[in-house]
């Protein structure tokens, strides 16, 4: 059997939770890989270094290394342009348009979805407020395009015959936007490479993207009130924003290599996060370290954190249900009341779950139950 594998982007600054998918995958499955661009089989840090990886045209237009979201029109096209009809099983590991290849009836197509696309469907609003081209007549033409971008999303997503989601919420999202059911298999989190640490040192930390919906200027503004000390660690357009807002007791150290990520996430009283996630490998990592979690209450968080106040014996953190720095602050006093109550082995126990043998064992699983399924209707 020949497999294929389609992601959509392959670049140096790719690193999240969709990477880690198909780096797993790949571990398991000897696939042939594909990406509308890829500029990691020439990176020598890259597990894909001198991999031969399929690409399309995107991968010679200007700036395409920095990120193929400036040429969001053509991306449907540029992916419809893979040439698979020699492979009898189609992966995709889909958080845009990878789930939009075009198949044959008698291949089976399995879609990995990290989350239908943001921009598209619940971020369209925040992309058109917070860009210029979301205003006057650029902003007229960009509603119409996304209008038709989310058109191509729902007839691309009849092209797959089974879809995972990352968690219960993405699998409700893809019902909500496709009407199609999805398996629910966590994604991989590497566990192993965080260090338990039972004794905590007395600072707060977030460590995020620093981008709009990750709410982290809302974390800055209510430990600016509280007065206990945070440690902010990422990169993104607000960096500089942030530390301009930040008082004395909030360090924005901005990008860090994972070395001192990982200390940072072993030493912290608490892991504070405030967006709204699909999964949100993050809080399985600080979890993995002993490190309990204070996190708004919605999303993938409400399936890795058990909040201590109804878990009293497994609680693994807190949630707070309004994206408000009062309602932070209210949850980080909650927490500061009950910090000896939790047990740090408890909390790495609950982080085991997301190990990536797990991930690999039911994602194939699911593969072979799909394919027996497949095999038996054509």
């Amino acid at each position: 059997m020949k497999y294929a594998l389609v992601h959509e982007w392959l670049t140096p600054k790719a690193t999240g939770g969709s990477e880690l998918v198909v780096r797993e995958i790949l571990k398991s499955v000897d696939a042939d890989l594909y990406a509308l661009i890829d500029f990691e089989s020439t990176n020598p840090q890259s597990y894909l270094f001198g991999r031969r990886i399929g690409t399309t045209f995107l991968q010679h237009f200007p700036l395409a290394s920095k990120g193929v979201q400036k040429y969001l029109p053509l991306l449907p096209l540029a992916i419809e342009q893979l040439d698979l009809r020699d492979y009898d099983v189609i992966l995709s590991s889909s958080h845009a348009v990878a789930k939009g290849v075009l198949t044959r009836p008698q291949q089976l197509h399995l879609c990995y979805c990290h989350t239908p696309m943001r921009y598209a469907w619940d971020l369209t609003f925040d992309y058109l407020n917070s860009s210029a081209i979301g205003r006057g007549l650029p902003g007229s033409i960009t509603r119409y395009l996304l209008h038709r971008l989310r058109q191509w999303d729902v007839i691309s997503a009849n092209r797959v015959d089974y879809f995972i989601a990352n968690s219960r919420h993405t699998a409700r999202r893809i019902w909500r936007c496709y009407r199609r059911e999805a398996q629910v298999i966590y994604p991989p989190v590497h566990t192993e490479r965080f260090s338990f640490l039972a004794q905590k040192s007395d600072f707060y930390l977030t460590v995020s993207r620093l981008v709009n919906y990750k709410q982290v200027t809302l974390i800055v503004e209510a430990f600016n009130q509280l007065g206990y000390p945070l440690v902010v660690i990422g990169d993104g357009p607000q960096l500089q924003a942030l530390r301009h807002l930040a008082k004395p007791n909030v360090q924005v150290l901005g990008f860090c290599p994972d070395r001192v990520v990982e200390e940072y996430m072993a030493q912290a009283k608490a892991f504070v996060y405030a967006a709204c996630e699909d999964f949100g490998i993050a809080l399985v990592e600080a979890q993995a370290c002993g490190t309990p979690v204070i996190a708004y209450g919605a999303g993938g968080a409400l399936e890795t954190v058990r909040d201590i106040r109804k878990h009293p014996d497994k609680g693994t953190g807190l949630f707070f249900l309004d994206q408000s720095p009062q309602a932070l602050m209210e949850a980080v006093k909650a927490f500061e009341a009950r910090a000896t109550a939790f047990s740090p082995e408890q909390i790495q126990l609950n982080a085991a779950q997301f190990a990536p043998t797990v991930f690999r064992d039911r994602y194939l699983t699911f593969l072979d139950g799909c394919y027996r399924d497949h095999l038996s209707r054509c």
